[in-house]
């Protein structure tokens, strides 16, 4: 059974706290680096039912692509939800660990994982310092059948899979980016992309994208374009820790933490 600093140092192996964003928060949250580890649970979210499911499964760790604090604070009280977090991950004897946007641009990372799922080959990073992903689809498909692929192989969410573009139009070399990704779109065009898959996409940018003749869109919902990752990850510690002689229990959380409940659509 391996320590958590064993495990932690798995982590920043393929996921190095130096390649993180400025502006991140990764690392170790809660833990003592000596403390033996049987069973780590991955999910997207700190959230209070992903300790709950933690608890519920005897998980010693909690890995999580999003940090449970993006600012400092003065205060964990469990007077608010994530003070709450805090206290019920410490009593619990709960280790929490974060790889954001280290995991990002690690290779492979959170697009690999998206463009794997996608059924991508020939990857190559989209843009600089290892964002996104860019490949091919085994053969052409209409933009309306490869955004039903991406719906057959992402998480289903009540946000759905939107796309911007003539649904007739011929898709093959497709460039990917999970999470908050239309910062890239012209690159994706520039690439020689013929559809960008991303999340979080905005009206004008799109808007100005297309009227510029720039490639097809397919937007998802942030918390399924990075989900494919967990798994990977996952696979990747045991496969690391197997060559250290240790073994540990992976399990991807079955919690859904996408905000989005439900959509309703208006009357034609």
């Amino acid at each position: 059974m391996p320590t958590l600093r064993q495990i932690i140092d798995c982590l920043e192996r393929r996921y190095p706290l130096a390649t993180a964003e400025p502006w991140d928060a990764v690392g170790l949250v809660t833990g003592v680096h000596d403390q033996q580890v049987d069973r780590v649970l991955w999910a997207m979210d700190p959230v209070e039912s992903v300790v709950d499911e933690a608890i519920a499964e005897g998980a010693d760790l909690i890995v999580t692509h999003h940090p449970l604090f993006l600012s400092g604070v003065h205060s964990v009280a469990a007077t608010t939800t994530k003070g709450r977090t805090i206290h019920r991950l410490i009593s619990s004897g709960i280790a929490l660990y974060t790889a954001h946007t280290n995991a990002d641009v690690a290779t492979p990372g959170v697009s690999d994982a998206l463009a794997v799922a996608l059924g991508l080959t020939d990857l190559e990073p989209l843009g600089p310092e290892g964002l996104g992903r860019i490949g091919s689809l085994p053969e052409p498909v209409s933009l309306l059948q490869f955004a039903e692929i991406v719906a057959a192989k992402t998480p289903r969410t009540a946000h759905g899979v939107r796309a911007a573009g003539d649904p007739k139009r011929v898709v093959q070399r497709v460039a990917v980016c999970g999470g908050s990704g239309d910062s890239l779109m012209s690159v994706a065009s520039e690439r020689g992309a013929d559809v960008y898959v991303t999340a979080d996409v905005k009206h004008h940018r799109t808007l100005d994208h297309l009227e510029d003749g720039g490639c097809a869109i397919v937007d998802i919902a942030h918390w399924a374009s990075e989900w494919p990752w967990l798994p990977q990850a996952a696979a990747l510690l045991i496969e690391d820790l197997g060559g250290e002689g240790a073994t540990v229990t992976c399990t991807v959380s079955s919690t859904p933490t996408d905000p989005w409940a439900f959509t309703v659509r208006s009357a034609e």
